[in-house]
């Protein structure tokens, strides 16, 4: 019996012994939680934001924007972006004596007119300052070709024969001559009835384009005719118009309406024009400044400034006004 038993104690053991020996049997897999689907990244286009409750709702989509060509940049750059002259010094250079261009205020004593204005808001958009000189009319394009002056400006018309001498920006003026008169002129009204007068004479300035219209589209062509009488400004023709030692004087519209503010009641204009020029600023040949003013002109004009300068300078400018 003791036996026996002895030997079912060892059946046990060893039965347990191999239990604790074997491998334990794999366990079941946890459930692992579904992992929601990642929502889009919001693009440029469709911006995210969150509602008042929390959730978030996408904007509507934008049609998309196309990118400037090179040619839309240019125009771009070309409106808004001027030359930066860095506070240059110009010396610029007018006659102070082609109203309402340059002339001397009679009430101030000051020197003004559109082209003075005109040049200062160049210079204030190409960052340039201005050093003010004035000229007879005579020397003032010899002096610029030689470079005693940057620029200069006194109603100076654009022609082939100017072009020889001094580079011209681009026009900022088209004007067309008129003739002015007294106001009690009743001798003539047209160009053909002032020549065919011998007794009347024209007052101009030798060189301009008021001159070489007197003698080719009024007289006969002969620049020595002593019925033109040569004076040293427009002014002292203007003067000499109103003392009677001529009897009318050439001028755009712009400086006759200018002329005829600064003399109420002596002066007129009458006929019709006899020719159109455009107006340029002079530099010396091969200027560097020519193209930074020349833009400069070109967003005047398309910004209204130019037009501006024209109201005030030709219709609203009043010399005699107090």
């Amino acid at each position: 019996m003791r036996r026996t038993i002895l030997l079912l104690s060892l059946l046990v053991a060893t039965s347990l012994l191999i239990t604790a020996c074997a491998p334990a049997a794999p366990a079941e897999p946890a459930p692992q939680p579904t992992e929601a689907p990642a929502a889009p990244a919001p693009t440029a286009l469709r911006p995210v934001v969150p509602t008042p409750t929390g959730e978030p709702v996408a904007e509507p989509t934008l049609a998309p924007v196309e990118e400037p060509t090179g040619l839309a940049i240019a125009e771009v750059a070309g409106t808004l972006r001027l030359p930066d002259l860095k506070g240059r010094d110009v010396v610029a250079v007018t006659e102070n004596a082609y109203t309402p261009l340059n002339f001397v205020d009679p009430l101030t004593g000051q020197a003004v007119g559109w082209e003075y204005e005109a040049t200062e808001e160049i210079c204030r958009r190409l960052n340039c300052t201005i050093d003010w000189q004035v000229a007879s009319w005579d020397a003032m394009i010899p002096a610029v070709k030689d470079g005693q002056f940057d620029v200069g400006m006194d109603g100076i018309t654009i022609n082939d024969e100017r072009k020889q001498q001094v580079d011209f920006s681009i026009p900022y003026m088209t004007s067309q001559q008129f003739m002015l008169v007294r106001a009690d002129e009743t001798r003539f009204s047209t160009p053909q009835e002032f020549a065919a007068d011998p007794k009347l004479l024209i007052g101009s300035q030798a060189g301009t384009t008021n001159f070489y219209t007197a003698v080719y589209e009024v007289l006969d062509g002969d620049e020595n005719n002593p019925r033109i009488k040569l004076f040293e400004t427009f002014g002292a023709a203007v003067q000499a118009l109103l003392t009677g030692d001529v009897d009318m004087v050439l001028m755009d519209a712009a400086s006759t309406k200018g002329y005829i503010g600064a003399n109420p009641d002596k002066l007129m204009s009458i006929g019709e024009p006899l020719g159109t020029e455009e107006f340029g600023f002079i530099f010396t040949p091969d200027s560097d400044l020519v193209e930074p003013f020349n833009a400069a002109i070109k967003t005047m004009q398309d910004d209204g400034f130019i037009p501006h300068l024209n109201l005030r300078w030709f219709f609203l400018y009043e010399p005699t006004s107090e």
